[in-house]
């Protein structure tokens, strides 16, 4: 089963995240299927880009999203 979630990159105080489809089993930050955006928590505005005709396909391929993404 596919899942959209988080994937954590950059320094230990200032992570930001990739918006990835993976594998439900997979670690974290192993290997995605694809990356379809980014969030970032620490810009001023809580910066999010995504794909939205990407996360639309793979939705439609039965990917679920986490809570976390959901919440965003």
């Amino acid at each position: 089963m596919l899942k959209i979630k988080l994937s954590q990159v950059g320094k230990k105080h200032q992570r930001s995240y990739r918006i990835v489809v993976a594998e439900a089993r997979s670690k974290r930050d192993g290997k995605a299927v694809e990356k379809i955006g980014h969030y970032n928590p620490q810009a001023e505005k809580n910066q999010l880009i995504i794909n939205k005709k990407r996360l639309q396909y793979w939705r439609q391929k039965g990917a679920q999203m986490t809570d976390t993404v959901r919440e965003i």
